[in-house]
């Protein structure tokens, strides 16, 4: 008597789901007609996978994981068309990755704003005032507030 562990996504539904899916859309192709909406089961699967692979270590602490979470859903969303069931029978591996690199993008367009935010701070001659902690957020120093206050001023 062995319990077999249940998984968040079953991939053989999310299969399923995908095959029916790339079925209606053939189908739509033929007709003339918009491509339909992925449905509510598969886009349940990608928001479950996405915000899973949040909680691993390598993305827990960053303050824009929403960011990523929308990022990976956007990719899956886009790349859909992509997964050939002929191919491969696990979409749970094809679509994890998906938004694995959706995540990493996220995290590498954020570093790019941090560090042209203090470049900007740089220049603008008050980075004695911010300082970045070590998450990436501004810190402002009140006990310079009054001389910020002051320039800001003249």
């Amino acid at each position: 008597m062995s319990k077999t562990k249940e998984h968040y996504v079953n991939n053989k539904d999310f299969l399923q789901a995908i095959v029916r899916y790339k079925d209606r859309v053939e189908v739509a192709k033929k007709n003339g007609d918009v491509k339909p909406p992925v449905g509510e089961y598969i886009g349940g699967c990608f928001l479950k996978i996405a915000t899973h692979l949040s909680y691993k270590p390598n993305f827990v602490n960053y303050m824009f994981k929403d960011d990523m979470i929308g990022d990976g859903i956007e990719n899956c969303i886009t790349y859909i068309d992509n997964f050939d069931p002929e191919k491969s029978k696990n979409p749970f591996a094809y679509f994890t990755q998906i938004i694995y690199y959706a995540f990493l993008r996220r995290i590498q367009k954020e570093k790019k704003q941090v560090d042209i935010r203090q470049k900007i701070i740089e220049k603008s001659g008050y980075s004695e005032v911010f300082t970045s902690d070590e998450m990436g957020n501004d810190v402002y120093y009140d006990g310079i507030k009054n001389s910020l206050e002051q320039k800001m001023r003249n």
